[in-house]
């Protein structure tokens, strides 16, 4: 994996480990050789990317998943979508190359990976520049005293707000009981974005299935699906 320099967070740390079991050899060489071509460099203070540039061909918009996991969703989506930019944030190493292997088994060209903190790319990309959000299975987090530690929640929803165009769409989706409440409660709260979820029970045909999902519903817990639009507001004169 690129040296990303001194390893520093944005603010309350919202994911787990870095690291698990180690890296077979295959697994390794697409971290040594595959990485490097799609991954997003670290932004150095006041840089801005354009995310459209980030791909080698024209993209009709860009989408990003936050903690993409084992990268499941987003290569599925990648695959389903050629024509969309897929950007992936994932810090857990084993995760990233588990997408490298997608990427590479369906030649997906229209993917493009930041190995870190998410928050640590936010300043470096435009306002309204994203269609879609993805922040599927997060750590829950569900010790009362580690709320603030929960992706979503106020520090960050506005920050998306900010760089989602008017009715681009968030989707989050938990297993976790008490993650489920605060998420519903965060987003009902918020003055930017309204709900467009019609069943959370039910997950909307073109969301693809993560192997969390699959776990919790193994394990008898019943995740929720949440879809929530960007709100157009009215331009004053």
């Amino acid at each position: 994996m690129p040296d990303p320099g001194p390893r520093r967070e944005a603010g309350p740390r919202f994911f787990g480990r870095r690291l698990g079991r180690p890296l077979r050899a295959n697994a390794r060489t697409l971290i040594d050789s595959l990485l490097p071509r799609i991954a997003i460099a670290r932004p150095q203070v006041g840089a801005i990317i354009d995310p459209i540039a980030l791909f080698p061909r024209p993209v009709r918009e860009v989408w990003l998943e936050i903690g993409f996991g084992g990268g499941e969703h987003l290569a599925a989506q990648a695959a389903a979508h050629r024509d969309v930019g897929m950007l992936g944030s994932e810090v857990f190493v084993n995760g990233v190359a588990a997408l490298l292997r997608q990427v590479q088994r369906d030649a997906l060209d229209n993917v493009r990976v930041f190995p870190d903190d998410v928050r640590l790319l936010f300043p470096a990309l435009p306002d309204a520049c994203l269609a879609r959000v993805f922040v599927l299975f997060p750590d829950p987090w569900p010790k009362k005293r580690h709320a603030e530690r929960r992706f979503i929640g106020p520090e960050n929803l506005p920050i998306l707000a900010r760089l989602m165009r008017a009715d681009a769409e968030l989707r989050v989706a938990t297993d976790e009981p008490v993650y489920q409440e605060w998420a519903l409660e965060q987003l009902q709260e918020s003055t930017d974005f309204e709900s467009a979820t019609a069943d959370p029970t039910i997950r909307p045909a073109d969301w693809p299935p993560t192997r969390y999902e699959a776990k919790a519903l193994r394990e008898g817990r019943r995740p929720i699906y949440l879809r929530y639009v960007r709100k157009n507001y009215p331009t004053v004169n």
